[in-house]
């Protein structure tokens, strides 16, 4: 049996295990999903959001890409948290990263790498703003981590300028955007502590109209 073949043998007897623990398992999970999460993060194969998280389907709605990015211009990812936000009614945005990340490795090569130079990009601008910080490094196991991190935190920052998620930061406050950032190599989540605090005084840059009266 190829492993391919293997997939739907096993998701076979995945289903006859569930119904023997709840018969209506299906039948319930086939109704409105409610999940108080949205997981950001990257696609890399060895990250299972479910599994470190302690997690039941229905609890993470998940979107992933390279290097976890929330581009100003992506139109998948901005779609996907104004669903999660204004349909959904998450309570929490999880920007989640990871060290080992090939993404953010790719960025720092000066490698051509095609169509996946613009996606990159939005990293390399990430290395920019904080250059005189991570050029500090001399260690480059160290810089590569710094990197994923600062690029944990910029992504939550491109979340907290969307105006549908200002509405609930600043309007009713019943929602809040997270920052993580796991190592492969021990299983252990970091809380970045991102926070509106981190945009300072540009904090106003990005505010909109509709928002600054909730205050």
């Amino acid at each position: 049996m190829s492993l391919y073949e293997q997939v739907f043998s096993h998701n076979k007897i995945w289903v006859q295990k569930q119904l023997q623990l709840d018969p209506a398992y299906f039948s319930e999970m086939a109704k409105n999903q409610t999940p108080d999460f949205l997981y950001i993060g990257c696609s890399d194969s060895r990250v299972s959001p479910d599994a470190f998280m302690g997690t039941k389907p229905g609890d993470v709605f998940i979107h992933r890409n390279i290097a976890n990015l929330v581009p100003n211009n992506d139109i998948s990812s901005l779609a996907v948290l104004q669903y999660a936000v204004e349909s959904l009614q998450v309570k929490h945005v999880i920007v989640c990263g990871h060290y080992g990340c090939g993404g953010i490795k790719a960025s720092t090569t000066h490698e051509d790498f095609g169509y996946m130079n613009t996606w990159l990009r939005n990293i390399q601008d990430v290395y920019r703003m904080h250059r005189d910080e991570l050029d500090s490094l001399s260690d480059p196991e160290a810089k590569h981590r710094r990197l994923v991190e600062l690029n944990v935190r910029e992504q939550c920052l491109n979340v907290m300028k969307l105006s549908f998620v200002q509405k609930r930061l600043f309007g009713n406050q019943d929602i809040k955007v997270h920052g993580w950032v796991y190592d492969l190599a021990n299983g252990q989540l970091k809380d970045m502590d991102v926070s509106l605090d981190d945009l300072g005084p540009n904090l106003e840059i990005y505010r909109f109209n509709n928002t600054k009266a909730a205050v």
